[in-house]
């Protein structure tokens, strides 16, 4: 150790007695028992943070601390007790704290975990007042507050110490960085703290990746900023992700908080859902992941051989998804059914003639000229919206929809034509609140081989194209795969998926005719 610096054993020691002495933990199993910090909390955070001081000062040494943690290590817990040792062993007048985050309900909860602490221990108590949104110590003047992007200005602030929590969260290209706010407005005081606690996200372009960036440069030593505190835990992007010894290296509260059957459970969906393998990468293991991944395999997808004949879905109900595209691009029309525990679909996919001659195959291998008999070729070089109209007035002579749903982002006078011929026109969202229910309804049939597709292969081009966006609460919606591959008939059975999940109606059997489903 440095002559600069020395470690301040009492002040450390005082900081972990204060902790395990009057702070509790506030929910589940351990809900309102004594927080014993863990060893790895202790000798990585706390005596770090308060016992290194600076020889010449006396100062706390470390000004910003980097802790990324995955979720279910304790973090919201964690930091509610560094803010409230901050709050009564520090010895300055008119300081304030703050948690942050980059939405009201995340900066919640830090700020309740502190709250239910205080209202745990009589003796905090007595010299705190709780209000809804602030603890105020009024023998010191001093107080903390929950903020988050959304809370206006915060240019006024004085900080003395401030926790930002799950700063992954936070945009690129943010226009108030609050994190830099925060730590700009730390100026006037003699050792104030910024602590970023957070897990993994996907975007590189980030304040939280960069800082990640610099914070393992730091770690490494390539630089040199010894206010700076790195505390990283991780798995290797190379490891075995269904490996015990994988998760436990990732998770420091491994058996403790973070219960090995809950990790055995969610590496399972992990190997058995596509979709679901970035985010637990990203969750539980602390991997920077894309933020698209693929979606279904061409063995998965091709692997969903049933068949069903078209007099069999003549009388059922089926519900429409309508993809509404440029009119110099692709236009779908899907149907849906449900029989027998099984997803049906037709599909229609509008493209225009001069559009089937420019596309005559590339990279891809896809020729539209070759799919001359599956494809719906209108004249011209746009859709032909009116073509499309009678071509789902002519499918409702044949089959039973109920309902219809369109992307009501591309609405167009299609939608009102339809609606005055009396069809039950739905719009239709395409972000993560419309789209993941049915996208992860499709994919557990898939997996399931409970899907009929009728080995079409504009489908089975469009799904290889077909990639995930996910977003922090794990819901997942289609993308594409590059700029010019195409998903709009897979967008339009997601879509007619969503109309028929969020109907109300009763389970329908062929079986009820005599008929069952062919294999081939």
């Amino acid at each position: 150790m440095s002559e600069k610096y020395y470690y301040d054993k009492e002040a450390a020691d005082k900081a972990v007695r204060f902790i395990e002495k009057y702070l509790t933990h506030t929910k589940g199993e351990l809900g309102g028992k004594p927080f014993i910090l863990e060893e790895w909390q202790k000798k990585e955070i706390i005596e770090p943070i308060f016992g290194m001081k600076h020889t010449k000062t006396g100062l706390r040494k470390y000004r910003t601390a980097f802790i990324f943690l995955p979720r279910k290590n304790g973090k919201s817990t964690l930091a509610a007790a560094i803010i409230l040792t901050l709050m009564f062993i520090d010895d300055e007048i008119g300081a304030e704290y703050y948690s942050a985050a980059n939405d009201k309900e995340q900066a919640k909860l830090v700020f309740d975990c502190a709250k239910g602490m205080v209202a745990n221990s009589p003796e905090l108590s007595q010299y705190l007042e709780s209000y809804r949104s602030s603890l105020v110590y009024n023998a010191k003047g001093s107080f903390y507050k929950a903020i988050s992007r959304e809370s206006g200005t915060k240019h006024g602030f004085n900080v003395s110490a401030a926790i930002y929590d799950e700063l992954h969260a936070m945009k690129s290209g943010d226009a108030e960085n609050l994190y830099q706010v925060l730590e700009t407005a730390t100026g006037s005081r003699r050792e104030p703290l910024i602590i970023a606690i957070t897990t993994s996200g996907f975007d590189t372009q980030s304040e939280c990746y960069k800082m990640y960036s610099y914070a393992k440069r730091v770690e490494e030593g390539s630089v040199i900023d010894e206010a700076f505190l790195p505390v990283i835990y991780e798995a290797d992007i190379e490891a075995d992700i269904q490996s015990p010894e994988t998760w436990a290296n990732a998770n420091p509260n491994y058996g403790i908080s973070l219960k090995r059957e809950y990790m055995e459970r969610e590496a399972l969906k992990a190997k058995t859902l596509p979709s679901y393998e970035n985010i637990f990468r990203r969750l539980h293991l602390n991997q920077w992941t894309g933020s698209h991944t693929r979606w279904i395999s061409d063995e998965l997808w091709m692997a969903c051989d049933s068949t069903i004949t078209d007099d069999q879905l003549k009388h059922l109900p089926c519900w429409g998804g309508l993809d509404l595209a440029s009119v110099r691009d692709l236009t779908a029309f899907s149907l849906v059914w449900e029989v027998d525990d099984m997803y049906v679909y037709k599909h229609w996919t509008f493209v225009p003639e001069e559009k089937v001659h420019q596309r005559t195959g590339g990279k891809d291998g896809v020729n539209y000229l070759e799919w001359n008999d599956i494809l719906e070729i209108t004249a011209g070089n746009v859709t032909d919206y009116e073509y499309v109209q009678a071509k789902v007035m002519q499918l409702s002579e044949s089959y039973n929809i109920q309902s219809i749903a369109f992307d009501r982002y591309n609405s167009s006078q299609l939608v009102l034509n339809l609606t005055a011929e009396g069809f039950k026109m739905s719009p239709y969202g395409q972000g993560f609140v419309s789209m993941n229910p049915p996208t992860k309804a499709l994919e557990a049939k898939i997996l399931k081989e409970e899907v009929i597709h009728f080995g079409c292969p504009v489908l089975r081009w469009q799904i290889g194209n077909v990639q995930l966006a996910t977003n922090a609460a794990a819901d997942i919606k289609p993308v594409k795969d590059k700029a010019k591959d195409k998903i709009d008939t897979i967008v339009s059975m997601i879509i007619a998926t969503g109309e028929m999940l969020f109907t109300e109606r009763e389970k329908v059997s062929v079986y009820s005719s005599q008929r069952g489903f062919l294999s081939i």
